[in-house]
């Protein structure tokens, strides 16, 4: 399969809350960590979900979020990624920053050079990648 999404993990279903419109999927990635998806529930019957089913997970970079200080910080993002800036690729308005994880993923984000330049993002800079779970596409292989 290939995709426009910078962000793909290989993960397994860990559970599934099931609602009447939507469920919340809670999914280990190869790298051990744990990201979640709300998708319809008629997505998870497409897909055949069900736990310990393997699934990729897609995450637009323009989806993801940065902060380099939470501190205490509280949000509704459900997901919630720490590392530090490994690779930025600069543009006339936006960088591309990539962010190695505690747990070795790249997550790829599309942000302002305002908000680089803001938050003091360079390669080896401590940070997080917020992501809303309603942003997390999950797929399967056929």
């Amino acid at each position: 399969m290939k995709s426009s999404a910078r962000n793909q993990f290989t993960g397994k279903v860990a559970a599934i809350i099931s609602g009447p419109v939507n469920a919340e999927v809670d999914v280990v990635l190869d790298s051990g960590e744990r990201i979640v998806s709300v998708i319809t529930a008629g997505s998870v019957k497409a897909l055949g979900l069900r736990e310990g089913s393997p699934v990729l997970a897609l995450i637009k970079a323009p989806w993801v979020i940065l902060l380099t200080d939470d501190a205490g910080l509280r949000t509704s993002a459900r997901n919630h990624l720490r590392g530090q800036v490994s690779r930025l690729v600069k543009g006339a308005v936006n960088t591309e920053v990539s962010l190695q994880t505690e747990g070795g993923l790249t997550v790829n984000a599309i942000i302002t050079n305002e908000s680089v330049a803001s938050l003091g993002l360079d390669v080896g800079v401590p940070a997080s990648a917020l992501i809303k779970a309603s942003h997390v596409i999950l797929a399967t292989r056929a």
